[in-house]
This record gives structure tokens, C-alpha cells and sequence, in this order.
């Protein structure tokens, strides 16, 4: 990243009376909580700041109700259409951006800060950086350049996007950068045992039922990618709409179908509220997922990628599987 591109960042912002702020739609912890860090960061330094994700189904997903700084947020219909200033978060396309995109398109400076391999490069100012394990260690770069402190609220968004993306740090992207940075957090009097239980250690007992479900109909291809293996199952909405299951309430399921040892790529389809499946796929690391991805119209990391289908769960998963190759 060029030094000059943190400089027009840090002038953009520095000058401006109003700023809104975007994230990816269906937002994850590093989405929203590097959006609403800022945005509490911002607000305290005089700014006002409005925050919003394109979602037609505009909600929080309850797993990140915890997060200070909601009261940034509104609907899409209320967000400025032509800001003076806007900055994205953790998006690598502006169609990630859903019904916010033709905002970001007549925005007269649209900053940039994500960590995807697969950015387009869009926008006026890229804070982009794929080395970084999280959006919201740019954030944190981005806020010591500003000159702000990070108090108690900030460090519970920024914290959350640092183990959302490093799989509570489990993953590869966990550097030493990465926990020097969960140190200057949890020093703000985090309680990493209270984010962690918000996080990964609740559900309601219907998601079990979905989950039984799911598993139920897993399937597993050992010849896909050269041989080293797919599992990947589906939960269409009926099976939400029978336990009365939001959406967003099935995001974890992933994490379960991954654990399988006879393969290397896991792929869990989710069928949304309008009838779209919206794809999760990961990687144990020998599978490039998101180049197979960003090839169907998605995006994402090496390990950790998706993307939206309207075809059949076995169309869709026949289309992914053909794009499957062993990394050199």
C-alpha cells in the first residue's frame, strides 16, 4: 500500500464535517465492527456520522448485537445518495456494497479499506491490503494516523473483527502483528471471555434442528479438487421457515461440515429469505477457494471465500467443483 494513498486518507477525513460509512452486505464481525469502531471514533472527534450495509432486510444479525456504536446505523433508504465523503469496509467489490452501491458510485471521495486478494480496486482512495489478517487492522493503522485513541467501545468492534477473520486464531493469518494488536486491545478492559460466548458459544435450539438437518444430507466428493476432497451440504428455507430459523442464524454451520479430515474443501449452501443461495466455502490451505469464487461472481481469501447462486444446490456445487485445483 502507498504511503501517499494513508496521507490522502488521513487529508480526506481530517477535512470533512460528515462522513458515511458502508460495509458489505449480510455483515460479519470484521465488517461491522471496523465500521462502527471508526464511526464511534469519528463521532467522538466532532464528525457526524452516519452507517448503514445495503441489505434489503436491513438487520443486525443477532450475534453481533453486542456491538457498541448501533446507534450510527440506519436504514438504506435514510443514507446520504450523494455523500461529500464515504468510506467502505471489508468490501472487495462495489457490488458487495448491494443497495448502497449507486451511493458509492456518486460519492464525491470514496475510501477504500479492505484486506481481500480479490479487490477490484474501485473507489477514488484503496487502503487495501491482503497481507493484513482483518479489515480492522487497517482500522487500527488508520485511527494511529488520525490521532485517536481507542477507548473501551472502539476496542470491542476492532477486537471483533480481528478474531472473527482469524478464526479466534486458529488460522494462518494469525501473525505475531496479529496478537501484538489483540494485546493494545484487551488493554482497553476487554472481557475476550464475554465477545468470545457472543460470538461462537450461543445459539437458539432451533439451530440445532436446521444443523440435524444439514448434516443429514452431507455428502462427500474424495475425487474433487485433484483428490483431495469436498464435503458440502445445503439448508434450504424451508427448513429455517419449520423452526422459525432467521438467516443469519446459520452462518456457523460451516464450521462444522469443515472438520471433516477425508478432505480438504468444505461448502455449505444457504438458501436466503428471496430465494438466492448464498455459498460459504473454506479451505484447510492445499485449495485456493476464493479464486474458484471470484470466477462465480463472489470473492474472499485462499481459505475462507463465497459467493450467490440461483442455480440448484447440485448445479451450483458441479460449477464450484470444475474450478477446484491444487495450489502450486
Amino acid at each position: 500500500m502507498r504511503e501517499a494513498d494513508w496521507g490522502r486518507a488521513v487529508e480526506l477525513i481530517s477535512g470533512a464535517r460528515e462522513v458515511a460509512l458502508v460495509c458489505h452486505v449480510a455483515p460479519d464481525g470484521d465488517a461491522l465492527g471496523s465500521m462502527l469502531g471508526l464511526g464511534l471514533a469519528l463521532r467522538r472527534a466532532g464528525k457526524q456520522v452516519v452507517a448503514s450495509f445495503g441489505d434489503r432486510r436491513f438487520a443486525v444479525p443477532r450475534l453481533l448485537g453486542f456491538l457498541p456504536g448501533q446507534d450510527l446505523l440506519v436504514e438504506p433508504g435514510a443514507y446520504p445518495s450523494e455523500p461529500e465523503l464515504m468510506i467502505s469496509f471489508d468490501a472487495p467489490t462495489v457490488d458487495r456494497l448491494g443497495l448502497l452501491a449507486p451511493n458509492a458510485g456518486k460519492a464525491r471521495e470514496l475510501i477504500v479499506v479492505d484486506h481481500h486478494t480479490s479487490n477490484t480496486g474501485f473507489g477514488s482512495v484503496q487502503l487495501v491490503d491482503d497481507s493484513a489478517a482483518s479489515t480492522s487492522m487497517l482500522v487500527e493503522q488508520l485511527m494511529t494516523r488520525l490521532g485517536y485513541e481507542i477507548d473501551h467501545d472502539i476496542a470491542v468492534g476492532l477486537y471483533t473483527g480481528l478474531v472473527t477473520d482469524t478464526g479466534s486464531f486458529r488460522h494462518s493469518s494469525t501473525t505475531p502483528a496479529v496478537h501484538r494488536m489483540a494485546a493494545r486491545l484487551v488493554a482497553c478492559g476487554l472481557r475476550t471471555d464475554e465477545i468470545a460466548r457472543e460470538l461462537w458459544d450461543r445459539s437458539p435450539f432451533a439451530y440445532l434442528k436446521v444443523l440435524g438437518a444439514a448434516l443429514s444430507r452431507v455428502r462427500l466428493d474424495q475425487e474433487a479438487a485433484g483428490g483431495l476432497g469436498m464435503v458440502w451440504t445445503y439448508v434450504p428455507r424451508a427448513d429455517r421457515a419449520a423452526h422459525c430459523l432467521p438467516y443469519d442464524e446459520c452462518e456457523g454451520m460451516i464450521d462444522v461440515v469443515r472438520r471433516t479430515d477425508e478432505c480438504d474443501v468444505a461448502v455449505v449452501l444457504k438458501e436466503d429469505d428471496d430465494g438466492a443461495w448464498q455459498v460459504s466455502t473454506r479451505s484447510k490451505g492445499k485449495v485456493d477457494v476464493g479464486r474458484a469464487c471470484t470466477a462465480l461472481g463472489g470473492g474472499g481469501h485462499v481459505r475462507a471465500a463465497g459467493f450467490t447462486s440461483h442455480a440448484s444446490p447440485e448445479e451450483t456445487v458441479a460449477r464450484f467443483r470444475e474450478l477446484l485445483e491444487p495450489q502450486a
